[in-house]
């Protein structure tokens, strides 16, 4: 069976003595759901105070990107050694917002999930489609052509792949339960096609579309939505302890 993820991406929110109180009330509040797996991504000025707050406990630290390179003359890149060495274990990749404002790619991507894997860093490999492509029919063409380069390139067992429709980040919108599954099953699908039966089994695909306390429980239900991707709601204690709740009911 594939164990349950959820992830908080707090993209730039929070000071860091903020981040950090918003760490500990997450750690002490979901500490009754070790079921599942619980990643924080703070900003990087984070990543080293909480994984130091929380060390060898049950939620995990992340990082919100990383750079294609490893070290050198980079002013103002972040690479997946240090990233490691400040206590990060996972790494989201290719974000619709380091797509949209960064001009990020297929093959910025391959790059940054190749650094983080030499640099065992798990990558949460991010894909969706825009409301203009969803409108014109086009999402599954969209979506193979996120997909299958990262799986023929790029696949590792650990990789944890994120649907988020592009449409429904920040918006307030979401995609149906329904919607997300049926991408969830043809994923899984493309996965089974590039890496094998046994691999689409294993890994985990998770939503990431405006997931809420109110809508939490429904997305997970679903028989192909391994977990989410929390954005906003994830800055709210409450909220996100509800959102772990439901996803830990549905073992």
């Amino acid at each position: 069976m594939r164990r349950k993820f959820l992830a908080a991406n707090w993209k730039m929110n929070t000071k860091v003595e903020e981040g950090l109180r918003l760490a500990k009330q997450i750690h002490n509040d979901v500490k009754v759901f070790q079921d599942i797996e619980i990643v924080l991504f703070p900003p990087y000025t984070h990543i080293f105070p909480v994984s130091t707050a929380i060390s060898d406990s049950y939620v995990s630290v992340g990082a919100q990107d990383c750079s294609i390179h490893e070290k050198g003359a980079y002013t103002g890149e972040v690479s997946a050694t240090m990233l490691a060495s400040a206590g990060a274990r996972y790494v989201i990749i290719g974000h619709s917002e380091r797509r949209q404002y960064h001009g990020e790619n297929e093959a910025t991507c391959i790059l940054k999930i190749k650094s983080s894997i030499q640099n065992a860093l798990v990558p949460v490999y991010c894909f969706g489609e825009t409301l203009e492509e969803r409108g014109k029919n086009e999402h599954f063409k969209v979506i193979e052509s996120q997909i299958k380069v990262v799986l023929k390139e790029a696949f590792h067992q650990d990789l944890v792949l994120a649907y988020e429709p592009v449409w429904a980040i920040g918006t307030g919108q979401t995609a149906t339960p329904e919607q997300a599954n049926e991408v969830h099953r043809y994923v899984r699908e493309l996965v089974a096609e590039s890496c094998g039966e046994e691999n689409a089994n294993k890994i985990r695909i998770i939503y990431g579309g405006s997931v809420k306390a109110e809508n939490a429980l429904e997305i997970f239900s679903e028989s192909h939505i391994d977990g989410a991707l929390v954005g906003g709601a994830s800055l709210h204690i409450a909220d996100f302890t509800s959102i772990a709740s439901q996803l830990h009911s549905t073992i």
